[in-house]
């Protein structure tokens, strides 16, 4: 089975193409290209590239390929730099394009390098976790971290197509698909109440093999294109807009952050990010709707942290919020819930309602 949906945004509108055995599709598109007289180049995940070394040879045959260490300290100024004179060096022309084979890491790293490099090029999407597919794959959020903080540089710059094929989670991590369902989780509690019961009766959890994962990423991969096509760049403030899709994630890189890229997923962190985020919004807004339990019920279900593994020192999780994204006017904002299935953006969290939070988790 697959299934197709469009982000639509006028003239940057693309397709996502979810379903199993793409590879074939993709090496078509690759060839279709070269043989119009354009040049092509990929960066593709060191694990991925291990793991299943027959894709690289199969449908990257005829284009050179970076390969990228795996791991969040790829987003880095020196692996960025190492990514243009890799373009460079292919002699990668304005009518060139740029393949980004791997999880959320790498997609970031190439679409910022997309974006900057001659001004801008085309680049196309294939992600190979969960986490990327259901997620970071889709809106065009590029860049990379530095000391300060996480994703601080980057750029809007939309994939001109994302390709989804589920053959690549074959050979995938059980933590890694579990760090996913985290995303997962996520958007049923912003905004598809219905996603998230279906979650919490389900009788089985869900595998790279269920039957129904493509149906599940084409509702999550629906409902960011929807946000997304709303509020493309993150302009709307407290009306909420595309601000929603960070719910849990302002907790989660301050724990990145301080733990140090790579003691967490991101989808494990996220996990914890969406207790804190709830327990916030039982503080702020009282939350009568919330059932605290069938949260950490479900994430229990795919293994997900519900408190931090370690200790992590309370003022420096503080200090890294303070240089979240999210800070406006010297304000920081969180994505808070009224009910399962209702996000809203505040700035009435006060700092004691902020530390109880953290402190719920583990904090000290």
């Amino acid at each position: 089975m697959e299934k197709s949906l469009t982000v639509s945004l006028g003239s940057r509108s693309y397709p996502i193409d979810i379903g199993r055995n793409l590879a074939g599709k993709l090496g078509e598109f690759i060839q279709m290209n070269i043989s119009e007289g354009r040049k092509g180049v990929a960066l593709v995940d060191e694990n991925f590239k291990a793991a299943q070394p027959e894709f690289c040879r199969n449908v990257l045959h005829s284009i050179p390929y970076l390969v990228v260490p795996s791991g969040e300290g790829s987003k880095s100024i020196e692996q960025l730099s190492k990514t243009w004179d890799f373009l460079a060096q292919s002699k990668i022309d304005r009518s060139g394009f740029l393949l980004a084979i791997g999880g959320g890491v790498v997609g970031d790293l190439a679409g910022f390098a997309a974006a900057s490099f001659l001004r801008g090029i085309s680049f196309h999407q294939v992600p190979t976790t969960l986490l990327a597919m259901v997620d970071s794959s889709v809106g065009g959020k590029t860049g990379i971290n530095l000391s300060s903080g996480k994703n601080l540089v980057g750029s809007f710059h939309q994939p001109d197509s994302v390709v989804v094929d589920l053959d690549l989670l074959k050979t995938l991590p059980n933590r890694e698909f579990s760090a996913g369902m985290g995303e997962v989780i996520k958007y049923g509690m912003l905004g598809d109440s219905q996603l998230f019961n279906s979650l919490l009766v389900r009788k089985s959890p869900f595998s790279p093999n269920s039957s129904d994962l493509c149906e599940l990423i084409e509702r999550c991969c629906a409902i960011k294109a929807k946000v997304v096509q709303s509020d493309e760049r993150e302009t709307s403030g407290l009306e909420g807009g595309r601000a929603l899709l960070n719910l849990g994630h302002t907790f989660a890189h301050a724990i990145e952050k301080v733990a140090g890229y790579g003691s967490y997923l991101h989808g494990e962190a996220v996990a914890i990010g969406l207790v804190c985020a709830l327990r916030l919004s039982q503080l702020v807004d009282g939350g009568e709707g919330l059932k605290e339990s069938s949260l950490l019920e479900l994430l229990g279900v795919y293994n997900l942290p519900v408190k931090l593994k370690e200790p992590l020192k309370l003022d420096d999780l503080v200090m890294a919020l303070e240089s979240d994204k999210k800070v406006d006017r010297g304000v920081l904002r969180f994505v808070l819930l009224r009910e399962v299935g209702e996000a809203f953006c505040s700035d009435d969290a006060n700092q004691d309602q902020i530390v109880t939070a953290w402190k719920s988790v583990g904090a000290n």
